[in-house]
């Protein structure tokens, strides 16, 4: 196996689970010369002067004026352009191999964003400088401060070029950093007071009622987060990760592998051979629907398809990287609520 294949199924596998090891590694993709690659005008409040925020590393970026050429991982961006603030730049997983936007694109239009790279550990420093960027902003997934996508052998000359905004994404409930991106947003000239972004916030909370109500009526569903690769299955621990910690305070009733068993996966989650993919009972599975992961459409291990849940038809998408706006995250919730509301117990 080659290295670059090695490093690639370590990467799918950490965040199979649900989350991301405490990497330093990256990809990036990408803006153009359009600012205008974000948001509605509904959303976009003009804004000029000083500017500072504060990250979750504890560091405060203070500007002259509020940055303009924003470059950001693909994730990040796709949150801000739902809050109508729009990037010259992003990084990480943006366009799939058909040339359509990846999953973690959100609602962004990836034809406005220069792609500086698309895969695990690549970023074009060359073309990043030439966007002159104000800030970078990245989530984190360990508790180090790693910018997540932002490589390890080219953060340094990465840093020199602009000052960078971390929000993270490790062992907390959904609700925190969702938070902390509102507040981001609004720093950067969102409009917070604007009907969609109010609305899409109203919703989010009534899907996260309805998910709770879902959860304390049926106890007894046994919900598994998993991920499939070519030789291996993942199943996720709710530790570390933004969205089963917030669904697993809500009451849902998660398949939890032992520490011992998830401590090859840093804490996240084990790895099964698809042999053993029966190990743990469930009736609902939520299946990793990002790019890197094989989708349940795909599987074609027989011993996938003899799993009670699966040929019960109670197997649903599940995002290990939510893209953090109140918009995306509410299907999120209301996807798991309307597969506890209709699951029987089938493990």
């Amino acid at each position: 196996m080659s290295n670059a294949r090695a490093t690639h199924l370590t990467r799918r596998g950490i965040l199979a689970a649900g989350g991301a090891l405490g990497l330093g590694a990256a990809l990036a993709a990408c803006g153009d010369d359009d600012a205008k690659s974000g948001g509605s005008d509904a959303t976009t409040a003009a804004k000029s002067g000083p500017w500072s925020f504060k990250d979750d590393r504890g560091k405060t970026v203070k500007l002259d004026e509020t940055p303009k050429n924003i470059v950001a991982f693909t994730g990040v961006a796709a949150a801000l352009y739902d809050y109508g603030i729009g990037v010259k730049g992003v990084f990480g997983p943006t366009k799939t191999k058909d040339g359509k936007p990846d999953v973690q694109a959100g609602d962004m239009d990836i034809s406005k964003v220069t792609i500086l790279g698309n895969v695990w550990d690549q970023f074009n420093v060359e073309k990043y400088a030439a966007l002159a960027p104000d800030v970078l902003i990245s989530t984190m997934f360990d508790g180090a401060g790693t910018l997540w996508y932002v490589p390890e052998a080219s953060k340094d000359k990465i840093a020199q070029l602009a000052p960078s905004v971390g929000i993270s994404v490790y062992d907390r409930q959904l609700t925190e950093p969702l938070q902390r991106m509102w507040a981001l947003a609004e720093s950067l000239g969102a409009n917070m007071k604007a009907a969609k972004v109010t609305d899409a916030k109203k919703r989010f909370e009534e899907a996260a009622a309805r998910l709770r109500k879902a959860a304390k009526a049926k106890p007894e569903i046994k919900v598994m987060a998993a991920s499939a690769a070519d030789t291996l299955f993942y199943v996720s621990g709710t530790n570390l990760s933004i969205d089963l910690e917030y669904f697993k305070a809500l009451g849902v009733n998660f398949v939890e592998p032992p520490e011992k068993a998830k401590a090859k996966g840093g804490g996240w989650y084990e790895s099964l051979s698809w042999e053993n993919v029966d190990k743990y009972p469930a009736d609902i599975i939520m299946m990793d629907d990002r790019t890197s992961a094989i989708q349940p459409a795909d599987i074609t291990k027989p011993t996938w398809k003899k799993l009670p849940a699966v040929k019960a038809g109670q197997v649903i998408s599940r995002s290990p990287e939510p893209i953090l706006s109140y918009d995306k995250c509410t299907p999120l919730l209301t996807s798991l609520a309307e597969a506890l509301e209709k699951a029987k117990k089938v493990s």
